[in-house]
């Protein structure tokens, strides 16, 4: 048995296949892949990285094990899987994962062939467990899916406490133990939201790789708790994950990416498999992308000169495809005189809450948590009400590139003067 004294679970004790796992390379690599990607140049103790999330999301998945009743090799399998859920990450995490998956078609949960290969796969057969098994649990495949990612499972249970805990934002807090005290299995019925179930310990009787089987589920008088990870989720998005500086980074990197790719022999398939030091050494050398790679080591980082509210931006801009938001990129800088690479567009995904959808016992019954929170709605409007549209440009350029978006995509003026116009700079509570 290994022990690990960790920041936000104190000790963590490891053994069986997950102990074996750990000094695997691609565990190891996850030492050198921050877990919040360009944070850090806002929380500069924002450090952390996928490595001792992967820790804390083995001892969270255990204790729930525990709870649960489930042990022999489901067990094993759950553990592998929860110890190896991220080891599909790319440099800075989720930041270059639409580009490579553009590119690859595979997303950081597509780890069929890391799983199956090298030292992780070894050890995998070593211990019994069938690689591509593992690799569904971490896809959320199955029953047992659920719990290593799901709307309840213990990957957002620990990330939002560990990113609280390492950026000081006090937001993130959730009781993790009550959490994965409450859980428990329930049988649904057919097409049914809010059906009576009977709890399932767990004990494998059923085959947990079909869609079929139990439901994860917060036992009765949980709507709390439930809603505490939702508020908890909400309250970090504009504070942390969200924030102007770690977009505009992001966005930065993002276009390095592209860049290194379409200059270099670097394969999308390769760049995959960097760890942060990797790819940042890749854009330095790479003279197509050296200015960018100078500018996030300094922190001399583009400005925003379009800051836009959801209802301010057409449908044609918030839906555009990648290809798209490059034709926009180009109209801009055209418009505005200056090259096309000094114009970045960041267009955020429509708001989702994924929590919202997660199921909690209430008189007997099973109930979707948006079904029963009055909380869903308003959070989900105050996601909307912090969705924002971005036009970023060097700081010379800021106050032109802005006029330009205005016109080029049709952005009222009136709506964008204190933001693009005078280039003040804005708060979170003006939002």
């Amino acid at each position: 048995m290994i022990t690990v004294k960790d920041t936000v679970h104190d000790h963590i004790e490891i053994d069986g296949v997950a102990a074996d796992l750990l000094d695997t390379p691609a565990v190891q690599r996850l030492r050198h892949v921050k877990q919040l990607g360009t944070v850090q140049l806002v929380y500069p103790s924002a450090n952390h990285t996928r490595f001792e999330h992967s820790l804390g999301v083995y001892h969270l998945a255990s204790r729930a094990l525990d709870h649960l009743g489930i042990d022999g090799v489901q067990a094993d399998r759950i553990e592998a899987a929860a110890m190896l859920h991220d080891v599909g990450h790319g440099p800075f995490s989720h930041n270059l994962e639409a580009l490579t998956h553009r590119r690859t078609g595979k997303y950081h949960d597509d780890v069929d062939e890391l799983l199956a290969t090298g030292a992780v796969g070894e050890v995998l057969r070593d211990h019994g467990l069938d690689p591509e098994r593992i690799a569904g649990l971490v896809a959320g495949e199955g029953t047992y899916g659920q719990l290593v990612s799901g709307e309840l499972d213990v990957d957002r249970m620990d990330y939002l406490v560990r990113d609280a805990y390492h950026t000081g934002v006090p937001y993130g807090t959730i009781d993790t133990e009550r959490f994965v005290r409450e859980l428990t299995f329930t049988t649904l019925a057919d097409g049914a939201d809010d059906v009576d179930g009977d709890a399932n310990g767990g004990d494998g009787s059923f085959d947990d790789r079909s869609g079929d089987g139990p439901t994860l589920v917060l036992d009765e008088g949980n709507v709390q708790t439930a809603e505490s990870l939702l508020l908890a989720r909400a309250l970090m998005n504009p504070v942390v994950y969200t924030h102007p500086v770690a977009r505009i980074s992001k966005a930065m990197l993002r276009r390095a990416a592209s860049d290194l790719l379409d200059s270099t022999a670097t394969t999308a398939s390769a760049l995959r498999r960097m760890d942060d030091h990797d790819f940042l050494a890749a854009i330095r050398d790479c003279p197509a992308t050296a200015d960018l790679s100078r500018r996030y080591d300094e922190r001399d980082l583009y400005k925003r000169a379009v800051w836009a509210e959801h209802g301010d931006v057409p449908d044609r801009v918030r839906d555009a495809s990648h290809e798209g938001e490059v034709a926009i990129e180009r109209e801009i800088a055209a418009a505005a005189g200056v090259d096309r690479d000094h114009v970045l567009v960041d267009v955020p995904p429509e708001p989702t809450m994924r929590e919202s959808t997660a199921r909690v016992t209430v008189n007997g019954e099973v109930r979707r948590l948006e079904r029963q929170s009055p909380l869903v709605s308003a959070l989900r409007t105050a996601q909307r009400n912090q969705w924002r549209f971005g036009v970023y440009a060097p700081e010379p350029a800021t106050d032109r590139v802005g006029r330009a978006a205005a016109d080029v995509l049709g952005l009222d003026p009136d709506a964008l003067v204190t933001e693009v116009r005078q280039a003040m700079p804005t708060t979170l509570d003006e939002f």
